[in-house]
């Protein structure tokens, strides 16, 4: 879903029924960047509203090229990665379906949840670099400057980010394939 200038063009000139229209049509998409890289809601909401206005401030320096969900999306990883700087005292929290489930009523599905969840338990480092290389598609170089780390650590940190994913993977298959079997014995 794109935006269309006009809605632009009245953001740009302070309107704040359109910047609402604005933040109503990606919120929901941008809280789920958010909970990528901050497992816990409170942070993920605070990182959301800090990056809705730095797009309002910089709605003006959009240029048109590319996605406009694309721009805001990268609004959106920088304030992540900027919080990530700036955090001395993270303490990690599990996202439950109540925890996400209110960012307007935004759904889920089991599948996106479950994967959510596996991401969200790697420990930080290795979490930020998964989701700016895999899913966001930085390089190991542009991760290394974001991040201010040697590209050696970028790819050394996504690799064990796969490897523990895997594990982890694997492990639950193997819980699931002995559930079944189990219960077929009973």
């Amino acid at each position: 879903m794109e935006v269309s200038k006009n809605i632009l063009e009245r953001c740009c000139n302070n309107e704040r029924k359109a910047q609402q229209l604005l933040y109503e049509m990606y919120s929901s998409a941008m809280y789920g960047v958010c909970l990528r890289y901050y497992p816990n809601a409170e942070i993920a909401r605070d990182i959301l509203q800090d990056g809705f206005i730095k797009v309002f401030e910089k709605l003006k320096t959009y240029k048109g090229e590319g996605s406009f969900a694309g721009w805001i999306r990268r609004i959106m990883v920088n304030t992540a990665l900027e919080y990530h700087r700036k955090a001395r005292d993270f303490v990690d929290v599990e996202i439950t379906a109540d925890s996400i489930g209110d960012a307007n009523n935004v759904y889920f599905d089991t599948d996106y949840q479950f994967l959510l969840k596996i991401v969200a338990s790697l420990p930080r480092q290795y979490r930020l670099v998964f989701n700016l290389y895999a899913i966001e598609g930085y390089s190991h170089a542009e991760i290394a400057s974001l991040l201010n780390i040697a590209e050696s650590t970028s790819k050394s940190n996504y690799s064990r980010a796969r490897a523990i994913l895997r594990e982890k993977v694997s492990l639950i298959h193997k819980f699931e394939t002995y559930a079944v079997l189990r219960a077929r014995t009973i």
